[in-house]
């Protein structure tokens, strides 16, 4: 099965963090950044990439967000803070990487199911690939 993500995107003010799952983290962070899902983060412009877990597949993936959206912001600000104390944009490191693209059609392609972020719990966490 391919890889997927779990990653952790903000405001330009830091001030709001939602957790995600996506198959694809480069068309995701795009489809954040032009507000091309309506939802929670194009409502609150959330587009700024903080954090992101590689995991060998879907089930692993989302049982990683349900446990880091279990948490409370504190423990969630530490585990960003591990490895980007600065709360750099590592969407920009990717782009310098070309790997942020927009879609290769003209519309976006549909969101895999599992990149809401509105589901809460904890589950058991598969050993992540860090940045």
């Amino acid at each position: 099965m391919p890889e997927c993500f779990v990653y952790v995107i903000t405001n330009k003010n830091r001030s709001t963090l939602y957790i995600g799952v996506t198959n694809d983290l480069a068309r995701r962070v795009w489809e954040h950044r032009n507000k091309a899902v309506p939802g929670f983060s194009a409502d609150y412009s959330l587009a700024v990439l903080l954090y992101y877990e590689v995991l060998p597949d879907a089930p692993s993936a989302i049982a990683r967000e349900k446990q880091l959206k279990g948490w409370r912001r504190e423990k969630k600000v530490g585990l960003i803070e591990r490895v980007n104390p600065r709360w750099r944009d590592l969407s920009v490191e990717l782009e310098q990487a070309e790997i942020v693209r927009g879609p290769s059609t003209a519309s976006p392609p549909p969101s895999p199911a599992g990149d809401s972020a509105q589901d809460d719990g904890d589950g058991p966490a598969a050993r992540p690939e860090f940045l």
